[in-house]
């Protein structure tokens, strides 16, 4: 950064960081991977490999509650009472919202459900969670599991943001690194194959949750907490901004990888009742 802009940049920092992020987004935002979402077999293949990605959201977001609040005993008052409310009502919002059932579960559990009701294979992310819960070592657990590199690639680095500890390269990953559009292609597709919601309901409601409190609310929240955290510090901002860029470059890869899983399963049977004329 060009030291004269240093003076000029402290409650313009997050609008500057935005405006460096823009082209990268753009790109992200017009990605392929949209386009080629046509049938319920697409749908299928997207979520057997996003599903990872949904699951590792949870862990930079645990990563910021350890960071951000008090969660040793005895307690203590947190310094920043902002952050602390931000993070529990984000984590309040992941990890125990309500489904379409009105039953209590994390948006994870809510999207491995939409999986199993699409018909997507949800083998691989439960093994990765049975050997978590056994008590394997995070990279032992990627590597163990039978997806694509690049997959694993998007995980590690998530991990290796997280094993900084710096809570605004963990935020800015959380905030800036997981700009994601939710296909108005799946609303599409499963409008016309379910158009009374019976079949893929799960599915349905998960896209509008997600919309609804990832959009409206915590994407706001997650905004103001990047401005407690970097605050004048133009090299927080600095870092912010490095991290933001490479986790979008790695969501890009990701989208990569599905689009060419799509492509080369093109010459497996469909069904023609699934595919939008």
């Amino acid at each position: 950064m060009h030291p004269n802009k240093e003076s000029n940049r402290h409650s313009s920092s997050y609008i500057d960081l935005n405006s460096e992020l823009s082209p990268f987004i753009e790109k992200l935002n017009k990605h392929k991977v949209y386009q080629s979402l046509r049938s319920i077999r697409h749908i299928q293949i997207f979520m057997e490999n996003h599903v990872f990605a949904v699951w590792d959201f949870m862990s930079l977001l645990k990563a910021l509650q350890l960071e951000l609040t008090n969660v040793s005993i005895p307690w203590t008052p947190n310094s920043n009472p902002v952050i602390t409310r931000f993070i529990n009502e984000i984590v309040y919002g992941e990890e125990s919202d309500i489904n379409e059932l009105e039953q209590p579960k994390s948006h994870f559990e809510m999207y491995l459900d939409a999986m199993e009701q699409i018909g997507a294979n949800r083998n691989q992310i439960d093994t990765l969670i049975d050997l978590i819960q056994s008590g394997h070592g995070i990279e032992v657990c990627i590597n163990k599991i039978n997806v694509d590199k690049r997959v694993k690639e998007f995980m590690g680095f998530t991990f290796s943001i997280i094993n900084t500890k710096r809570p605004h390269a963990i935020g800015s990953a959380f905030t800036f690194g997981r700009e994601d559009i939710i296909p108005d292609m799946f609303i599409k597709i499963l409008a016309k194959i379910d158009p009374k919601n019976v079949h893929f309901n799960k599915l349905k409601y998960y896209l509008g949750r997600h919309i609804e409190i990832d959009g409206d609310l915590h994407g706001p929240l997650a905004l103001q907490m990047m401005e407690e955290l970097c605050g004048k510090n133009m090299k927080k901002w600095d870092e912010a901004l490095s991290v933001a860029k490479e986790s979008i470059q790695y969501r890009m890869q990701l989208w990569d990888t599905i689009v060419e899983l799509i492509d080369k399963k093109e010459s497996t049977p469909k069904l023609n009742s699934s595919f939008i004329n």
